[in-house]
């Protein structure tokens, strides 16, 4: 795949699975702007803050007058419903819905024939720990913003959403219950995430739009009871 004079954004792009996109595009091509809380060589902003996109948005338009890829990616706030406030659960949908929509809104003018918006959701969308409301109910509704929005930018921009499962960003190495879980045999990493990335914003993903693409190792597939796997009750 080659991405040369491709412009990508990704948010949350500083640490994580959206460092390891934007380097992945990076080696591929592409021109990448991010953007994150983190304090790095990027645009430093949050996303919560309507402002902050308008400047971000306005400022990778001016520099290169064009978007191919959006990558929807910075993390929201995780917080249960023991803890988490109104206004803790708003932000949460702030960043992990809200900023998707309203980028992909102030890009909308400016994308590139072919141009792609990946999402990122996560299986939470399907299933929950407890304690994790604000986290899950954003990636839900991204999730369900993604089919939207194909339908919204149908003929002009594909959007796709990856749902990832468990993703170790250090690239730990798990064996015994916690590996067999997966039926993929292991615990996946940021690569997993990043070459669906790529293949969803290359042609060879030209017919693929408004789906969602779980990428867990086959984990929310695999019913397991006490004793499976090595998996005991404590």
């Amino acid at each position: 795949m080659d991405f040369k004079d491709k412009v990508v954004v990704i948010t949350g792009g500083a640490q994580g699975i959206g460092r390891c996109i934007a380097e992945e595009f990076e080696k591929l091509g592409a021109t990448v702007c991010v953007i994150d809380k983190q304090q790095g060589n990027h645009f430093v902003g949050d996303l919560a803050d309507k402002q902050v996109l308008e400047r971000f948005a306005k400022d990778v338009i001016e520099k290169h007058g064009h978007v191919d890829y959006l990558i929807n990616n910075a993390m929201p706030l995780m917080k249960g419903i023991n803890e988490c406030s109104y206004e803790d659960f708003q932000y949460a949908l702030s960043v992990g819905v809200t900023a998707p929509f309203y980028l992909s809104k102030l890009f909308a003018p400016f994308f590139s024939k072919g141009a792609s918006i990946v999402n990122i959701s996560s299986s939470r969308d399907r299933m929950s720990q407890p304690q994790t409301e604000s986290y899950t109910a954003a990636k839900g509704g991204i999730a369900a913003l993604t089919h939207a929005l194909a339908v919204s930018l149908a003929g002009k921009v594909r959007v796709n959403s990856i749902s990832p499962g468990w993703i170790d960003t250090a690239y730990t190495v798990y064996e015994g219950a916690d590996a067999v879980q997966q039926p993929a045999g292991r615990v996946g990493n940021p690569m997993d995430i990043a070459n669906m990335v790529l293949f969803l914003c290359s042609d060879k993903a030209g017919f693929i739009t408004g789906e969602n693409i779980c990428i867990d190792g086959g984990m929310t597939h695999q019913m397991i009871y006490h004793g499976d796997n090595g998996w005991t009750l404590n």
